[in-house]
């Protein structure tokens, strides 16, 4: 067993060793516009009167806290990611900005930090990846979000908006739909605080009139 070398770290790995606390671009801002920066993350969903889990991964906005985009699925995995952020891309696109050297900041989880993540947000859409350096600390947005959205886990006291439609659903393609409408109802209904207590949508549209 001692003669046993652990595995090389991957040239992603190296490159965010290497750099410190540089690869945490969004730190670096002082300000940040609309549809400049978003934020991203997996997060557990309880469903099925709490007998079965699935994993959400949303892609948030800095400024308008809009849910870019967003993915259901079973598992926490690279695919999933990248369904997320082909939703986020197409909305983008949409709102007519360029999202070469737009900033996704995550943590330091395998998936963000595999060749199929970088190679399609780095190589294919020239999208600046930014990494947190202490974990959740370092994405409070995602956390903010998180704690608002998901039902607390078996046995917790954490109740949220979502906490019953989530438990109530019982199929995994039931719980997307739920997922759906209230992704919906926060974009569109759903008044923040931090944007004038608008809903993103509203506020996006404000903004977009200015410029």
């Amino acid at each position: 067993m001692r003669s046993i070398k652990p595995p090389k770290p991957s040239g992603i790995r190296q490159v965010i060793t290497a750099a410190g606390n540089r690869i945490n671009l969004v730190a670096k801002k002082d300000e940040i516009g609309l549809f400049e920066v978003a934020y991203t993350d997996f997060t557990e969903l309880v469903y099925a009167d709490g007998r079965r889990k699935a994993h959400l991964i949303p892609i948030i906005d800095h400024t308008s806290k809009m849910v870019l985009g967003w993915a259901v699925g079973d598992r926490a995995v690279t695919e999933l990611a990248l369904r997320a952020w082909e939703y986020a891309r197409e909305t983008l696109i949409d709102y007519g900005v360029d999202v070469q050297d737009f900033i996704l900041h995550h943590d330091q989880d395998p998936v963000f930090t595999g060749y199929r993540w970088t190679a399609q947000l780095l190589l294919k859409d020239h999208v600046r990846v930014s990494y947190a350096l202490n974990g959740a600390r370092d994405n409070p947005e995602m956390e903010s979000f998180n704690s608002r959205f998901t039902p607390a886990l078996a046995g917790g006291a954490r109740e949220t908006e979502n906490r019953s439609l989530l438990l109530d659903a019982q199929t995994l393609e039931e719980l997307q739909l739920v997922v759906r409408e209230r992704m919906g109802y926060h974009n569109g209904l759903r008044r923040h605080s931090t944007i004038g207590y608008q809903a993103p949508s509203r506020y996006v549209e404000t903004q977009w009139l200015r410029s």
